[in-house]
């Protein structure tokens, strides 16, 4: 009796390998609103968008990674380009904003998935995933309210001056409510 290594059904290893490519377009996509920002002289939003494009190259490789440690196989596929460009701080954190919306509506199909195949192993692996998309769509909420409080798209130079260096200083963390006690 041949006993089978691979324990990810046919569909959900084939939703994890789409969710590698969504990670791998969600990298281009931060790379796109980087460059945008570089070449709109905003230093500090290039600088954090960089950074956060290497976060999902991370996502990414976890779970490539899982798929491999589950005994199935990782195909790799072509992603689309990047588009359009954002004409405004305003909109580039939109579209940030969107592009964390729809990873999280991916993810949460795979853990429902996960969990009508019974297949807690991938179900439990994907909770940090979860929590990850928690932090990512508080950040981007944040980022895209500072936008519109410095102006949204009538934003004056100074507020884009001000607004450019409060972003290249935040961090690549931000916790979620239930890792902070709120009344300390």
């Amino acid at each position: 009796m041949a006993i089978t290594t691979n324990r990810l059904s046919q569909t959900l290893c084939q939703a994890l390998n789409d969710q590698i490519t969504l990670e791998a377009y969600s990298a281009q996509v931060y790379l796109m609103l980087a460059c945008w920002a570089d070449d709109n002289r905003l230093d500090g939003i290039n600088s954090f968008l960089m950074k956060h494009s290497q976060e999902e190259r991370v996502h990414m490789a976890k779970i490539i990674e899982y798929i491999q440690e589950r005994g199935g196989s990782v195909k790799i596929d072509a992603i689309k380009k990047p588009e359009p460009e954002p004409t405004n701080i305003l909109e580039c954190f939109e579209m940030v904003l969107q592009q964390e919306i729809e990873n999280t509506e991916s993810i949460y199909k795979i853990v429902n998935l996960s969990m009508q195949e019974g297949d807690w192993a991938t179900w439990n692996f994907l909770q940090w995933l979860v929590n990850e998309q928690r932090e990512e769509e508080k950040l981007a909420l944040d980022l895209l309210d500072k936008a519109k409080l410095a102006g949204g798209r009538d934003m004056t130079d100074n507020a884009r001056f001000e607004l450019n260096k409060l972003i290249g200083n935040t961090g690549q963390e931000f916790p979620v409510a239930d890792e902070i006690n709120p009344l300390a």
